[in-house]
């Protein structure tokens, strides 16, 4: 349904009446006083009842919010979605939906592998994020010193100076839960739709079968295959590229071998002290694991990852 009926309720100055507890309520698949987070994808100034097809018509877009800003402005947003996302507002005037069929398909079987390869993250390069100016946060060598722009070289080259900063590896929330950053190929997504989205792993296999991991993608791996989660973790292997020597003065290989890293937590003691914590959570939340499958969802990115690397669509 189009959202003509929006444009009749405003000309009448409809209202839901007053509640303690607001909810939603629903046309369908598009209600007034309510919006979604982040995720911008474009905007236009256009008429209410223009936002959904504008949508619709908008490669990306799955869902969106209407505002009288500049007389008119559709937000379009992108990423799996689904109604119970929105949150309301105070502004009857607002309207958001979403597109048919943008629910994501729940539990898509993937696997994860683990990498820690030092070098800048593929989504420290400006436009990585589509639509918007932002960027992942890569750091000088002392893993410590943000670069305040997106144009310093990669570590991995012999002229590079930018490499990943010491705060972008996992962490345990509690025994059940743990925030972490990754590499991902999602297949029918392009790099500028997967930078800085984040995700929810639901391990299936043992030892880690019911633990569950969000992270935030800041890479996109060359050797990443479909459906794989290449999760940062220090000591996990450096893989193709070893910026690890240039920052750390690790071995040629990296700590360990150069696939799958170190084998013990005691190994995890060669590493610098800035990033042996993330190296520590491996053997301790992590249990371990080698490369556990998992099922994965889109959705809205804690806080606490967009904060590390200061990217937010």
């Amino acid at each position: 349904m189009k959202l003509i009926i929006f444009v009749l309720c405003l000309m009448m100055s409809c209202t839901s009446g007053h509640h303690e507890k607001r909810q939603i309520h629903w046309n369908g698949n598009w209600a007034h006083a309510c919006d979604f987070s982040d995720n911008d994808l474009n905007n236009a100034q256009i008429r209410g009842e223009d936002c959904e097809p504008r949508c619709e018509s908008t490669p990306g877009c799955t869902h969106f919010t209407w505002t009288t800003y500049l007389n008119g402005t559709c937000w379009m947003k992108q990423g799996s979605i689904i109604k119970d996302n929105a949150y309301p507002t105070n502004d009857q005037s607002m309207v958001c939906g979403v597109i048919r069929d943008s629910k994501p398909t729940p539990g898509v079987s993937g696997r994860t592998t683990r990498y820690w390869d030092c070098c800048k993250p593929s989504c420290s390069w400006a436009g990585k994020v589509r639509g918007r100016d932002t960027y992942v946060k890569s750091c000088r060598s002392n893993g410590y010193d943000v670069f305040d722009h997106p144009n310093a070289a990669s570590g991995c080259n012999s002229d590079g100076e930018a490499f990943t900063c010491n705060n972008q590896q996992p962490w345990a929330v509690n025994d059940g839960l743990a925030y972490g950053f990754a590499a991902a190929h999602i297949p029918g997504l392009s790099e500028q739709d997967n930078c800085c989205t984040c995700y929810k792993l639901d391990f299936t296999s043992d030892p880690l079968r019911g633990k569950t991991m969000i992270v935030q993608i800041t890479n996109s791996g060359s050797d990443v295959g479909a459906h794989q989660f290449d999760l940062q973790i220090p000591g996990g292997g450096v893989g193709i590229f070893n910026g690890c020597q240039l920052q750390w003065n690790a071995p040629d290989n990296g700590w360990g071998e150069r696939y799958g890293g170190v084998r013990s937590r005691d190994e995890c003691y060669a590493l610098p002290e800035q990033i042996r914590n993330g190296c520590f959570f491996r053997f301790d939340w992590f249990r371990g694991a080698d490369n556990p499958t998992m099922t994965y969802s889109q959705v809205d990115c804690p806080q606490e990852l967009k904060s590390i690397t200061d990217c937010h669509r």
